[in-house]
Order: C-alpha cells, then sequence, then structure tokens
C-alpha cells in the first residue's frame, strides 16, 4: 500500500475546508414545537414589552413606599387594606396614603402604589395590616419593560434554539420564527467485509457488522443536518462512482466512509477532486476533502475523531450557526503521551474538574467512544501531557 508522501498540519486543513463551505441561502418558516435545534435565519425582535405592565414580584401587598419609611418592629405602621386579588386579575382600587392592596406574585401594580412589602413583612388584623419594616419605592416590583422592551432584538441570526430560546420567544407572543433549512447530507459506506446483519459464521471468516451509518446519521442529527443514506457498497469502482455522484448532485455535503487511504480497493478518494488528503490527525490521518465531500476511515473511532475535527464546523457554517462547541478546563489524572508531527484526538472521560484518558487506542474499538464523554486534543509540536497537567476537554 502507498503511504502518503506529505500529512497537511490539521490547521492549515481545516481552512481549506472551512473556506470552502458557503452557508445555505434556504429558509423555512416552522412553529416553536418544531424549532428545537434549528438555526435562525433573522433576528427576532420583541412585539411587545415584557412584562406588559408594573407587577409585584412577590406575594404580599402594594402599597405607597413612603407610608412605610418610619415601620419598625417596635413601632408598626397600620394600613388599610381595601382589595384583595389573586393571580390573573386586576385591582381597580386606587392606593391611596394609610391603604393597601393584597395580591400575589406577577399581579398588575394597582394605581397609586410604587412598591410591593412581602406578606411575611406585616401582621394581619382583619382588614388592617401592621408593617414591620420600611419598604423603598419600586421595592419588589417588576417595572413594565424591565425584562424585554417592545422592538428589542431577544434572538440573533444564527442562534440554535433551546428550549429556553423557545419560551422567552413564546412569552412575548411569537407562534413561528424562521430557520434555515436543514442541510442534506449523504451518507455512502463502502467495504466488501461488512455486513448487515448478525451472522456468526461470516464474522468467523473475516467479516464487520456495519455501524458507521448509524452513528454518522445520529452525528448528522445532532449537528444541524438531514441525513440522507445511500447504502452499504461494495468495494466497485463503477458503484461506488455512480453512487457518489448521485449523492453529491442531490445533498448539500457527502460523507463516504472507507476507501481513503491508497490499497487497491480503495477508491472513494479518486472520484473527488481533493483540496487536501491526509493530514496530521490522528486517529483518521487518511482523512481528505473537496467539491463539499468528505473522504473519511472505515474505522469507527477514526470517523468519529474525523467528524468531530472537520464535518461539524461543516455543518455549522452551512447553517450559518453560532456555534462554539463546550468546553472546560481540568487537571490530567495520568500522564497522555504523543508522536510529534500529529495532532491528536485523545477521548477522556471528565467529571468533577478531572479529565480521564481512555487507554483503548485501536480505530476500531468502538467501546471507548462510548466510555468518554469528550475529548483533548495534543498539537504536532508537543509530545504530550504529564499527570496533573490542565488541559482543555471538548465535549461531544
Amino acid at each position: 500500500m502507498r503511504e502518503f508522501k506529505k500529512l497537511m498540519p490539521y490547521k492549515e486543513a481545516f481552512q481549506l475546508m472551512i473556506k470552502d463551505i458557503n452557508e445555505i441561502p434556504d429558509v423555512e418558516e416552522v412553529s416553536l414545537d418544531e424549532a428545537l435545534g434549528r438555526i435562525l435565519a433573522e433576528n427576532v425582535k420583541s412585539p411587545i414589552d415584557s412584562p406588559p405592565f408594573d407587577r409585584s414580584a412577590v406575594d404580599g401587598y402594594a402599597v405607597r413606599a413612603e407610608d412605610t419609611f418610619q415601620a419598625r418592629e417596635y413601632a408598626p405602621v397600620e394600613l388599610e387594606v381595601i382589595d384583595e386579588i389573586t393571580a390573573g386579575m386586576e385591582s381597580k382600587a386606587e392606593v391611596a396614603s394609610g391603604k393597601a392592596v393584597k395580591l400575589m406574585t406577577g399581579n398588575k401594580l394597582p394605581k397609586g402604589a410604587n412598591a410591593v412589602i412581602m406578606q411575611e413583612q406585616v401582621k394581619r388584623e382583619g382588614n388592617k395590616i401592621y408593617v414591620l419594616r420600611p419598604v423603598a419605592p419600586g421595592q419588589n416590583v417588576a417595572f413594565k419593560g424591565e425584562d424585554i422592551k417592545k422592538g428589542q432584538i431577544i434572538l440573533r441570526k444564527g442562534q440554535i434554539l433551546r428550549p429556553q430560546d423557545l419560551s422567552l420567544l413564546k412569552s412575548v407572543g411569537i407562534k413561528s420564527v424562521k430557520v434555515k433549512r436543514k442541510p442534506r447530507v449523504g451518507i455512502i459506506v463502502t467495504g466488501d467485509e461488512l455486513i448487515e446483519e448478525l451472522d456468526e459464521k461470516a464474522l468467523e471468516s473475516g467479516k464487520i457488522l456495519e455501524s458507521n451509518s448509524i452513528m454518522l446519521k445520529g452525528l448528522v442529527k445532532r449537528y444541524f443536518g438531514e441525513p440522507v443514506f445511500y447504502g452499504i457498497l461494495p468495494d466497485d469502482e463503477s458503484i461506488i462512482r455512480e453512487r457518489l455522484e448521485k449523492a453529491k448532485s442531490e445533498c448539500d455535503l457527502v460523507l463516504i466512509t472507507g476507501g481513503s487511504a491508497f490499497g487497491d480497493k480503495d477508491f472513494a478518494h479518486r472520484f473527488v477532486n481533493l483540496l487536501f488528503h491526509g493530514t496530521t490527525i490522528k486517529p483518521g490521518r487518511p482523512v481528505g476533502y473537496g467539491e463539499k465531500v468528505f473522504v473519511m476511515s472505515g474505522y469507527p473511532v477514526a470517523v468519529f475523531a474525523q467528524f468531530h475535527l472537520f464535518v461539524k464546523y461543516a455543518l455549522a457554517k452551512l447553517v450559518g450557526a453560532n456555534f462554539k462547541p463546550a468546553k472546560v478546563k481540568a487537571k490530567l489524572t495520568a500522564k497522555v503521551s504523543s508522536t510529534l508531527g500529529r495532532y491528536e484526538f485523545v477521548k477522556v472521560w471528565y467529571e468533577d474538574g478531572k479529565v480521564k484518558p481512555i487507554r483503548k487506542s485501536g480505530s476500531g474499538l468502538i467501546s471507548s467512544l462510548v466510555e468518554s464523554n469528550g475529548y483533548i486534543t495534543i498539537p504536532e509540536d508537543s509530545e504530550g501531557y504529564l499527570e496533573g497537567e490542565e488541559v482543555e476537554v471538548v465535549f461531544y
């Protein structure tokens, strides 16, 4: 098998790839029920003030703050309760000097009142309350527009919509949003050795149960895309060429696994004008990219690394997502060694400020992915990290 004459540094390959990807223009409008995880296609402005009126932030009594300034536990101030309201009601009474209105959290502040005293800070006797401590003007009040003002941009183009974002949108009366179309991502798996159904005799003879497709489908869904599966193909040059051309014509991005190196039956890379082929990453160095096609390894762990180091960022750019993976600083529980000249993807388990390297290193050992919840990277100019050294963990 012919080896790579030269491996392109990871960051150089990444920049070539990311510059070649253009944001798709297609936009669609979806209901909030369908918007989770979608990418906003435009800025969203609030059509109303929030809160829409001055409202109580506690259960208690709406008062004129000035009436309470002299209140002390040993010398309480007496006020007359002129109205009582519950959730969703509005008092028509006006709070004049010496008066109070009982209300609940969220109730609109009655006319004349400028503060709310908590019910725990008064004593009640009939229609009288005895205020035990003073309140300041505005205390325990959420003022109109305090959270959001009418016309204010509340979410920006590129936002990856989260449950809390959808709650915010609904809270100001928005029922649907314009989002980027999900990019269609073609998935092709190749290899004569692959089978789809459990067959012990076939396994004993050297066959392998295929698992890359289900993993890639899940990753594509998780990172903004819509997977389109083009099947598990034999190592047949004409079949691979035909299926790859079909996927390229129908999809925004194509992922093909297997056939990325230089074996006699490594055909995938022969049908793509690649911007790069062979990088310093480990695992997965035979990765190639060009014409919106990623030519990927056949080994699951290498495919997983290639996806996280390249493909998810391509998908984010396709939809214009403001995407930054979650990261945290942590201390290594064990030494991690590397070889100069390699950009190493190291699977780890992060917990309670500590990061444990997963020692299983084979590119086919899928269990190592299950036992990890993130990864660290070791750049080409480093031989690794020492036990106790602080590193940056990127979560899956």
